[in-house]
């Protein structure tokens, strides 16, 4: 058999662990990975790809915007509905429907700042110590919190209190909180009544408010 020169050897044991499937550099094993070659296509593949993932974000994010809109915007329907409920009990003297609406814990405070509980804000009611004969909202804001409503409103209200008469223009704030159930309570409520003008209290020729057995009850709820 004829011997291959060694300088013949040694160059195709070069090749051999530069050049062969095994990826060596080195005689001492040392590894030589190759990179992968740069391929136009797959860079625009991958591009498309990202594109895709932040249109699905994007169009995930909106949706989830759109739908604490549209439950925000039902919330207040809700309370809006609610303050309507309230506004025909007072005067059909509902204590049925009143007592489901208050919550256990439920505090009103007057204008004079006088406190009552649920109990004693319904025999007020129930005791006809309070007979509302015309209530009438406009100006109302609804501001929603998480679970929490509050109303503000102006009131006109007409009446009779402990058997005097009842007339006045009020601002009011009521607060509703929402129970995990969904249902929404009244657990909070204050009155201010809004003083007459100078010039609506002294008009020439009529007779000044001590004339006038109406009296403004500083204690509408």
């Amino acid at each position: 058999m004829k011997r291959i020169p060694l300088a013949l050897d040694l160059t195709a044991l070069v090749e051999y662990f530069f050049d062969s499937g095994l990826y060596l550099g080195l005689l001492s094993g040392t590894l030589m990975v190759r990179p992968a070659p740069f391929r136009k296509g797959s860079t625009s593949s991958t591009v498309l790809m990202a594109l895709v993932l932040l249109s699905c974000f994007i169009a995930c994010a909106h949706a989830q915007q759109e739908q604490k809109h549209h439950k925000k915007h039902d919330a207040r329907k809700q309370v809006e509905a609610l303050e309507e409920k309230w506004r025909t009990a007072q005067l059909a003297g509902d204590v049925a429907t009143m007592d489901r609406m208050l919550s256990d814990d439920f505090i009103g405070i007057s204008m004079s700042g006088q406190v009552n509980t649920k109990a004693q804000q319904l025999d007020r009611i129930r005791n006809h110590q309070l007979v509302l004969t015309r209530v009438e909202l406009d100006d109302m804001k609804v501001k929603l919190l998480d679970s929490v409503a509050i109303v503000t409103s102006r009131a006109e209200v007409e009446g009779t209190s402990e058997g005097t008469a009842v007339k006045g223009t009020y601002r009011y704030t009521r607060v509703y909180r929402q129970l995990p159930s969904g249902e929404w309570k009244i657990t909070s409520f204050e009155a201010t009544r809004i003083q007459p003008s100078k010039s609506a209290r002294e008009k020439p020729g009529q007779p000044g408010p001590a004339a006038h057995a109406v009296i403004l009850e500083p204690r509408f709820g």
